[in-house]
């Protein structure tokens, strides 16, 4: 119908030249329903070339009055020359009107044709910003050239050649894309909107308002990758919450798709339904297997014993974590510390910068007041080690060096750390624990350097869940995103250096303390330095993501203890080869009969397989069983455990549906749906179409915006949306070759987070002789099931025998010891109909002589 309204002389538009004097309407219903219904609409109707318009001098209604003197559309256009904002409205080429177009977490873009009216017309210039608005304040589009215009000639002219330029504008996140995303760590346990506040902090301090960015929901774990723009990150983080960003006009908003709601509904008078255009299409699955990461999966221990000779042993599997990357390297370089790294509140300015050390000299002698603090938390998973730095004592000393604290920064709510007290000569150290002081207390010395590690062994590698949302759990009320609780061991290490005497750098370190947090908070603030009077200066801190293999040995009847895993430069006795193997240094070779055990997780793919048997049924007819399934391989929210694809599955199978709609409307401005003065990505949009059998609620996905009469702001608009039950609002997949396991296990929705009992993280070889091997479970079996071993990781059911080594209904019991090197594999089991068994096997491998 627009073609019909449409009349152009010389490529110039009859409704850019007429402005006031006309207004095009998107039918004729909606024509009816804003003129006076007692004017037949006829009336209004003009003689140029379809245009449909109300009497120019006389009888004019009230609504086409009000048309006649409709705010009007501003450009300006900076190009940074010192002349400020300049209006360029009457450049427009108005043979092209302006297009802004807006799609869902990705940045806006204006497009769009000047022609020089004016001798002193300017050409704008590849970074100019550009400003399409309101006259009463509302932008429409705020951005930045991101490209030089395109000359596209005309012709000749009275003052020589005419030229087209063609423009192309990006959204204001532009400036944030054009800088590099810093080497920064990841964030932790964060929500949503501060994660991206920080981001942009991070970029361009103060220069965006955050007031209006919402916290949304909660993320374990996301790492901004320094390869990839300020908005990609922006629309991940936006994926993983189900919300939707903008920036307009130097403001960033963040908020849940959907804040904001409109109706479009058939019943309304300026309803248009030959612009409506619906698709449906088929949704529904009830049969999902869903992939995510490689995740932790067998609880393993290794067992060997020393001879006094023999240096390296062979673990029976590849740990989840294969070699040790680095997290931060902090060396202290220049005269500040990066704030996208620490924290600092300094009220007397005790903390500087200077010859390659933070330096700390004083303090206001209260705890907690003067600290230096990661600007991340530090999630207590896996193996961690954090060199808090080589630290050398100049003055008398009081505080907390490397302190973990799971709220409040103070020596009681410190979980663990070094203590540095005041002594008659030099500050001794000492370890803190739960707010106590913990074990003997080293008296340091003058000049020498002391380097402080902590040391962190957790089974459990992730310790929050991932959260995934769909239409009906949106953020904050997700799938997952709990805390897995883990016992934590913590080390505490110094290892003393006097820089005079070579031998003490390849000393052993000094263990402070070494024991089992019980039931360990899951995140906690790391804060470098709480000085209520420190003096003294660091010269590095590194927090390094560790091979995940705790190591310990005890010498016969004697007491276990952990054996530092590193360099030897750093005062470690052993290290994890990739081979994989323990290799010890050749001064900390073990004892003879000397037993050593390795703690760690293996690996696999996380795959859940769940299915949605009321929907089966449902669908089930003549020979059709009713099954609708589907694999989905996750890309973001990453699923990083089996836990996790469940949940996942939960999330997609929930918006699953017969009949998924996406659509377009267009209308002109005037008649936005809802009365709205403006339409955005992300907003949800009521359709109500019941001739069409539509009623549901959709989600804006773009929005494309033809200003074709800026002199009385009159634009088309095309809105474009999908159902809120799209996976695309909440999931981001990727193309996998990956095949189920044949032994996967399916489970019901309802049985999601009930199919499995707990590992067996806590079994363990008590007793070994050359026929026997005695195991303790770590715990009682279920009433009525039973503990099963087995030869191999494979065929857990009650009536598979084939590679069982014995079911047992007591904690402790004894299997035979077939050779020298010897692997059982356990889960427990209820007396469920069909039992109920671990979803992780426990691994115990034995290599000892006959």
């Amino acid at each position: 119908m627009l073609s019909q309204l449409l009349s152009r002389e010389n490529g110039v538009s009859l409704l850019a030249r007429r402005k006031s004097e006309a207004f095009l309407f998107e039918s004729t219903s909606q024509f009816q329903a804003r003129c006076a219904p007692e004017r037949n609409w006829l009336v209004h109707v003009g003689v140029l070339a379809g245009f449909r318009q109300c009497q120019k001098n006389q009888n004019l209604c009230g609504v086409c009055h009000s048309f006649s003197y409709e705010l009007d559309m501003k450009l300006q256009i900076d190009n940074f020359d010192g002349r400020g904002p300049t209006d360029y409205r009457s450049a427009i080429d108005a043979s092209r009107a302006p297009k802004v177009v807006r799609r869902l977490n990705k940045p806006d873009e204006l497009q769009l044709s000047l022609i020089a009216d004016r001798p002193d017309f300017i050409v704008p210039g590849n970074g100019a910003r550009i400003t399409l608005g309101r006259s009463n304040g509302e932008d429409v589009f705020t951005g930045y050239l991101t490209q030089a215009p395109a000359f596209e000639y005309l012709g000749w002219g009275e003052r020589g050649p005419v030229y087209r330029y063609n423009l192309v504008a990006q959204g204001d996140e532009v400036l944030l894309d054009r800088k590099q995303i810093p080497n920064s760590p990841p964030f932790v346990d964060r929500s949503a909107g501060d994660a991206l506040r920080q981001l942009t902090e991070d970029l361009l301090p103060g220069i965006f308002d955050t007031t209006a960015v919402q916290d949304v929901d909660t993320i374990a774990h996301y790492a901004p990758s320094p390869q990839k723009k300020w908005s990609e990150h922006a629309a991940e983080i936006a994926l993983r919450a189900r919300a939707v960003y903008r920036a307009l006009n130097g403001a960033l908003s963040f908020a849940p798709v959907g804040a904001s709601v409109y109706a479009l509904n058939e019943t309304d008078a300026s309803f248009s339904p030959e612009s409506l255009t619906l698709q449906p299409a088929d949704g529904l699955v009830n049969d999902l297997t869903v992939f995510g990461v490689i995740e932790p999966q067998a609880y393993v221990k290794d067992y060997f014993v020393g001879d006094n000779l023999s240096l390296k042993f062979y673990l029976s599997q590849i740990p989840f974590t294969r070699r040790n990357r680095t997290l931060v390297d902090e060396e202290y370089a220049g005269t500040s510390l990066d704030p996208t790294r620490w924290g600092v509140d300094d009220p007397l300015g005790v903390v500087s910068v200077n010859g390659g050390k933070l330096q700390v000299a004083g303090g206001t002698g209260i705890d907690g007041q003067t600290t230096v603090a990661f600007a991340e938390k530090i999630e207590l998973g896996g193996a961690l080690v954090l060199q808090h730095g080589n630290v050398t004592f100049t003055g008398q000393s009081d505080g907390i060096l490397g302190g973990f604290y799971p709220a409040i920064v103070s020596l009681a709510g410190c979980l663990a750390g070094f203590r540095i007290l005041p002594n008659a000569g030099q500050p001794e150290i000492q370890a803190v624990v739960n707010g106590t002081l913990s074990g003997t207390a080293m008296l340091t010395s003058p000049g020498h350097i002391y380097a402080l590690t902590t040391r962190i062994y957790s089974a459990e590698v992730f310790r929050r869940q991932q959260t995934f949302h769909s239409a009906s759990h949106p953020a904050g009320n997700g799938y997952g995103g709990a805390l897995a609780s883990a016992d934590v061991r913590i080390v505490l290490e110094v290892h003393d250096v006097d820089p005079t005497n070579p031998a003490t750098a390849v000393a052993p370190s000094t263990v402070l303390y070494d024991s089992l947090i019980a039931g360990a908070p899951g995140f906690c603030s790391y804060v470098l330095v709480n000085a209520a009077n420190l003096n003294c200066s660091i010269a590095f801190t590194r927090i390094l993501q560790a091979v995940d293999a705790e190591v310990r040995s005890a010498l016969p009847n004697g007491s276990y203890r952990t054996r530092l895993v590193g360099s030897l430069s750093d005062g470690a006795e052993c290290k994890i080869l990739s081979s994989p193997a323990l290799e010890f240094f050749p001064k900390y070779a073990p004892a003879s009969g000397e037993f050593i055990e390795v703690r760690y997780r293996g690996f696999g793919r996380a795959v859940a397989r769940v299915n949605n048997r009321q929907s089966i049924f449902q669908q089930m007819h003549g020979t059709d069983d009713g099954v609708r399934a589907a694999v989905r391989d996750v890309h973001a929210p990453s699923p990083r455990t089996a836990a996790d694809c469940e949940n996942a599955a939960l999330a997609l199978m929930d918006d699953a549906a017969p009949i998924l709609w996406s659509g377009e409307y267009a209308t002109w401005s005037d008649f936005l749906p809802g009365n709205a003065s403006d339409v955005f990505p992300g907003d949800r949009l009521d359709v109500n179409v019941p001739s069409r059998s539509s009623p549901f609620e959709a989600i804006v996905s773009e929005v494309q915006i033809v200003l074709q009469d800026l002199a009385d702001d009159h634009s088309m608009y095309k809105i474009m949306f999908e159902d809120n039950r799209a996976d695309a609002l909440a999931f981001a997949f990727q193309q996998s070759s990956a095949a189920p396991p044949v032994n996967l296990t399916v489970m019901a929705v309802a049985e999601v987070g009930s199919k499995f009992l707990p590992a067996l993280k806590s079994a363990e070889v008590t007793a070994v002789t050359s026929t026997t091997i005695t195991i303790d479970a770590g715990t009682a079996p279920p009433s009525g099931g039973g503990i099963e071993v087995r030869w191999s990781d494979a065929g857990w059911a009650p009536g598979n025998d084939r590679n069982l080594v014995g079911r047992f209904s007591t904690q402790n019991f004894t299997v035979p010891r077939l050779d020298r090197t010897q692997s059982y594999y356990l889960r427990q089991y209820d007396n469920s109909a069909a039992p109920k068994y671990s979803r992780y096997t426990t691994a115990l491998h034995v290599d000892y002589p006959l």
